[in-house]
């Protein structure tokens, strides 16, 4: 079983930046050769891809929306992934959540039931 901890959310004004970091725990044979991602959930909307990052970090996606403010990175050796939010608008105002593939599944996805392990998430408010 893998454990996903979120950190760094926060409240910040428009145009603020923020960095979310996840921590990944759990066996060295399941903390192997996996996929991440970010996703968020704003109120009364449904789970939203936002960011995901190969293991690799050779494939690496964004929502439209994000893209050229986000960036999604990972190291693989302090099992963490990061989003670097810059620009940050109301609209990115969420419930930002990491998840993880299993091991052995090296890509990343947009579709959330691709996905084995998720954080408990940590919320961002973008005030305007």
């Amino acid at each position: 079983q893998v454990q996903l901890v979120e950190v760094g959310g926060g409240l910040v004004q428009a145009g603020g930046s923020l960095r979310l970091s996840c921590i990944a725990a759990g066996r060295d044979r399941e903390l192997n050769t996996f996929g991440m991602a970010w996703f968020r959930r704003a109120p009364g909307k449904d789970r939203e891809f936002v960011a995901g990052i190969s293991w690799t970090s050779e494939y690496i996606g964004y929502t439209d929306s994000v893209q050229g403010r986000f960036t999604i990175s990972r190291a693989n050796a302090k099992n963490t992934v990061y989003l670097d939010m810059n620009n940050l608008q109301p609209e990115d105002t969420a419930a930002y959540f990491c998840t993880a593939r299993r091991a052995g599944e090296p890509n990343y996805s947009t579709v959330p039931a691709a996905y084995s392990y998720w954080g408990q998430g940590t919320q961002v408010t973008v005030s305007s």
